[in-house]
């Protein structure tokens, strides 16, 4: 089992950056598939972007080009960089670790607005 939480979130202007962060309390070594997903209010949670132990990435479409997912196994922590935030973006964000089971942080929240 692994733990995971988040930080990094907070309220900025449209057009800023943010920088999430996921720990976990165990190793991610090269076995767990890290990933971000958001929900909004009165949405459904969605995918941002995932990572694989070996480095290949995915993003949902809404943010290809603005968002980067990157992770540093030996710290045990995986980073989404947000770039030109859009008021859209606005969600709580959550971090998720797979390998056979899912786990979920608690989420942080991004508010982007002026």
């Amino acid at each position: 089992q692994v733990q995971v939480v988040e930080s990094g979130g907070g309220l900025v202007q449209p057009g800023g950056s943010l920088r999430l962060s996921c720990a976990a309390s165990r190793s991610i070594g090269n076995r767990y598939v890290m990933g971000w997903y958001r929900q909004a209010s009165g949405k459904e949670r969605e995918l941002v972007a995932t990572i694989t132990s070996g480095g290949s990435t995915a993003y949902g479409d809404p943010v290809k080009g603005r968002f980067t997912i990157s992770r540093d196994n030996l710290k045990n922590t995986v980073y989404l960089q947000m770039n030109s935030l859009k008021p859209e973006d606005t969600a709580v964000y959550y971090c998720n670790a797979r390998l056979i089971q899912s786990y979920w942080g608690q989420g942080t929240q991004v508010t982007v607005r002026s």
